[in-house]
């Protein structure tokens, strides 16, 4: 892709869109406004599109901004290095801006030219990030995302949750920035360079230590902020709890995942090699790491009573299983991750646009407010529920390819047999909490407000909108049928689990990326054969997972047994009011936490890996 256009327009058209948008702001003109957004929008997405056959078809696309090509291995240039994941990632997140888009334009009261210049500059830093050959730009566009991202969950500035949520998000993301940067520091000053192929080059050969360790601890510990993975998990569910459900639709698609991209990237192209001979503990400090977050997760999403806030500890638990099979370490693990990553981005997108309608029609998020004032709503209802079971991978869906992809990693490392075990629990509890919400609000099941105990209480608005709309409009249902067919499709298209392996394989191949970077030479891999398609054994075995999902959603909605003992309900509304008194929203002990749990892991990587 030398001298090709494409990359730098990826970055261009959007951010020169957001600055008409903002030159435009004293005209008013909503109709505008949607229009520029709209066009940049498609457009970007039809050139990440192309980038992504291009990469496809060739391997690793690289683009050198200015025509600063690497000379004898030193690269002083910036540059694009885009393989079919880093351009897969890009295109996805252009998609779910479109979508969060055209949701905006009818579900919000008034919205300006701001929201949507907010919307492209942050599309444009995950295309950055993701695409981004040099590590101290990745740190650029993971601030420029994370300004955006705070700009935007604090878009209803008139109301106390938002201002909360964009605290938290800022002080969080904030530290974990400063965490990323330091770790690049003592990269850079210990092998002079910034590109990551030039630093994997340098570090390639020679033994661990303790400068290495503590580097890739600290850049871990900053992206593991953006994951959500616990314990530097606690500012997400305030952020999105409080944020626009239009930008929710991106946050819970893309922008946590961005987290984990960075890990595996810097992971593969600059660390792969003075670890490699220590990849069987680092694979268990991550599978136990992400079995944590995936079940801590999925507990929390169980006591949530406001559908955004279940839906963000949601997202939390699945990070956690992304982890998992990422901390795999091998192709097909990798390859059953970005299958998974997408498919779970498209449905959990899907739902928040239904909360989104829910709120339209209602003025409310809360499934026990609303018991039952869903019933107006049969097809939302009906979408909700065919993508809660996407998200618990029913058979057919694109995660259930994912998550098989994954579990077949395990097997084939050994001690790794419980972690199956590990992914259905999880997407079970996880499955069981959505459906369980969609019937408190769209068929009004489950116990009346004051007799769920076991629901958080917390009462404070969180609403964007101020009053119910008698109709709601058509062009909101279109997002939440296209991204939930969309996860569908992902697990019925042919060639689906051939291309993610082939793109694992290419993601993984060090030597290959460092060579097309510093020397222009596209190296052809071989791939290896792996069986993709889910057995009848997988499928069946998912089908009764499936009926035991929604028989826990049965359970979580069923009275309260009368005959249980006192002490035995006293102790569960203690451990409940713990859970939720550790998620206070006081930004000093979400900083505690983050600091406590950076400590430890570093601590945990220099004993085990120094």
């Amino acid at each position: 892709m030398t001298g090709s256009v494409l990359p730098p327009l990826t970055l261009a058209i959007p951010m020169l869109a957001a600055a008409v948008l903002a030159g435009t702001q004293c005209l008013g003109f909503r109709l505008l406004a949607q229009a520029i957004a709209l066009v940049a929008t498609v457009s970007t997405i039809v050139i990440c599109a192309l980038e992504l056959a291009l990469a496809i078809r060739h391997g690793v696309a690289v683009y050198w901004f200015g025509g600063w090509h690497p000379h004898h291995g030193v690269a002083l240039g910036i540059s694009f290095a885009i393989d079919p994941f880093g351009a897969g990632l890009a295109c996805f997140c252009t998609v779910l801006t479109l979508a969060a888009q055209v949701f905006s334009w009818r579900h919000f009261e008034s919205v300006g030219h701001a929201f949507p210049a907010l919307l492209l500059v942050l599309m444009a830093a995950i295309i950055g990030f993701s695409e981004s050959g040099d590590l101290f730009n990745m740190f650029v566009f993971f601030e420029l995302m994370t300004a955006t991202a705070i700009a935007l969950t604090a878009h209803r500035s008139d109301q106390r949750a938002p201002l909360q949520g964009a605290l938290n998000f800022g002080i969080s993301n904030a530290i974990g920035g400063f965490l990323v940067l330091f770790g690049i520091a003592l990269l850079y000053g210990r092998t002079g360079g910034l590109n990551l192929a030039q630093i994997g080059a340098a570090l390639a050969g020679h033994r661990v230590d303790g400068l290495v360790v503590v580097a890739f601890a600290l850049i871990v510990c900053g992206f593991f902020v953006k994951a959500a993975i616990i314990p530097f998990h606690f500012w997400l569910a305030d952020a999105y709890a409080s944020a626009p459900t239009p930008v929710c639709v991106i946050f819970a698609g893309v922008m946590s995942e961005v987290g984990l991209y960075g890990v595996a990237r810097v992971y593969w192209t600059v660390f792969a090699g003075p670890l490699g001979p220590h990849a069987a503990t680092l694979r268990l400090i991550l599978v136990l790491t992400g079995a944590a977050t995936a079940l801590g997760g999925a507990v929390m999403c169980l006591l949530q009573q406001l559908l955004k806030r279940l839906l963000a500890f949601a997202t939390i638990s699945y990070m956690g299983l992304f982890l998992v099979g990422l901390g795999m370490l091998d192709v097909r693990g990798l390859a059953g991750t970005a299958i998974f990553v997408v498919a779970d981005g498209l449905v959990k997108a899907s739902l928040f646009v239904c909360v989104g309608i829910l709120q339209h029609r209602r003025a409310d998020a809360d499934s026990l407010r609303i018991r039952g004032l869903g019933r107006g709503s049969p097809f939302t209802g009906i979408v909700f529920a065919l993508a809660a079971l996407g998200l618990a991978a029913m058979p057919g869906w694109g995660s259930f390819l994912g998550k098989t992809l994954i579990e077949s990693a395990a097997a084939e490392q050994p001690g790794y047999g419980w972690v199956p075990v590990l992914i259905t629990v999880t997407e079970c509890l996880v499955g069981a909490a959505v459906l369980a919400a969609g019937a408190r609000a769209f068929l009004g099941w489950g116990p009346e407000l004051d007799d769920d105990a076991a629901l958080s209480d917390d009462s404070e608005d969180l609403d964007e909108l101020s009053d119910p709309e008698a109709r709601t409009p058509a062009i909101l249902f279109g997002p939440a049928l296209a991204l939930m067919l969309a996860g569908l499709a992902i697990g019925v298209l042919p060639g689906v689990g051939r291309f993610a392996v082939a793109g694992a394989t290419r993601f993984e191949a060090s030597a290959a990326y460092g060579s097309a970077v510093l020397r222009g030479r596209v190296t052809t891999l071989t791939v290896p054969r792996i069986h993709t398609t889910p057995t009848l054994e997988d499928v069946l075995l998912g089908l009764a997972f499936t009926v035991v999902t929604v028989s826990l959603a049965l359970l979580v909605l069923a009275p309260r047994p009368r005959w249980a003992p006192d002490v035995a309900v006293s102790a569960r509304r203690a451990a409940v009011q713990r859970l939720h008194e550790l998620h206070s929203g006081h930004p000093g002990d979400y900083v505690t936490w983050l600091v406590a749990g950076a400590a430890a892991l570093t601590a945990v990587l220099a004993v085990t890996l120094g």
